[in-house]
Parts: C-alpha cells; structure tokens; sequence
C-alpha cells in the first residue's frame, strides 16, 4: 500500500511537468549557423529597452511586462550565463507585441455575404507576439532569433507573468547555444 501510495505521489508531478513541456505555444527560431560552433555565451548584457510611443507602451509592453520578460530570459539563460553590462560575450533582445489578424475575408470585398456567399463572415483575432533575440557582442552578428505566439492583451499581475514565462520557456526550449 505505502509503494503504491509513494508511486502515486511521484507519478503526479512527473505527469503534471510532462503535460506542461507539451506547450501549445507557436514557437518560430531560426538560428545562424555559421555562428554555432564559434560563440560561447558565458554572460550577456541586454541590447536596449521599451521605448518610443507605441499605442502598446502603456498596456502589453508597459514597464512591469518589460521587467517581467527581462526576469523570465535570465532564468532561461541559468547560472553558467551571468549579466556582464559592457563586457559581455552576447546581447539580448526582447520584444512584445500584438496586432490584429483577419481570416476568411476576401469574398467580402467583391459583395458575397452570407447566406448567399461563401460564408458567415471574417474571423477577426488578437496576435500576440513575444521575441528574444540574442547577437555577439562583438560582431553585433545575429546568433539566434525566436518568436512566440502569445497574446497579453488585457492581461496583468500575475497571469501576465505567468503567461510571459511560458512563452520564454517555449522560446528557448530551441535555443541552441546551451553548455
């Protein structure tokens, strides 16, 4: 009874972390290959921040979603990849993002409609888009590029981080430079 009890308790979290690896988040990397084998990230140093007058500025890509992003890259990155402003052997690039997204709706511009045309009408969606880039510090060359469809409009507080720290972790689950 008690190695059964014990099995239990074990398999549980080994289901619940397996169910979580399989994310369903749209994740896009593209990597420069000639690059691989030559750079070693041992520290990083951020290449920039939010900044400009974006109508997302004050929402998605507000600060507190910038200091949450920034926090989720540098758990990703681990221990052996330490910050290094000025000296680092890489820069990280992050963005946030979201735009709209319309689907099914060139019938509509020659004057079919339902129900006599080709449908009930446009599918009309929110994007959200969550990158990190990572280059050489001193080559300035792109080393590895990776986006995520997630979508933080109308989020805040903790479903927000959690929601970003999903996406990272999906995004460098194909990061290639690890060890």
């Amino acid at each position: 009874m008690i190695k059964q009890l014990l099995r239990a308790t074990l398999a549980v979290p080994l289901i619940a972390g397996t169910l979580a690896a399989c994310s369903s988040l749209d994740v896009k990397s593209d990597v420069n290959t000639a690059m691989v084998g030559r750079v070693h990230c041992a520290s990083y140093a951020w290449a920039g921040s939010f900044h400009g007058n974006s109508p997302l500025r004050g929402t998605i890509a507000s600060p507190l979603n910038e200091n949450r992003l920034r926090a989720a890259i540098a758990a990703q990155l681990g221990v052996p990849v330490q910050p290094a402003p000025g000296y680092a052997d890489c820069l990280i690039g992050y963005g946030i993002g979201a735009q709209n997204v319309v689907e099914g709706a060139w019938p509509y511009a020659y004057g079919w409609g339902y129900p006599y045309g080709w449908g009930p009408g446009p599918y009309v969606y929110t994007q959200g888009v969550i990158g990190v880039d990572v280059y050489d510090a001193r080559s300035r060359q792109p080393l590895w590029r990776a986006t995520v469809d997630q979508n933080l409009v109308g989020v805040s507080g903790p479903e927000a981080e959690k929601r970003i720290y999903e996406a990272v972790a999906a995004l460098f689950a194909k990061y290639p430079y690890r060890g």
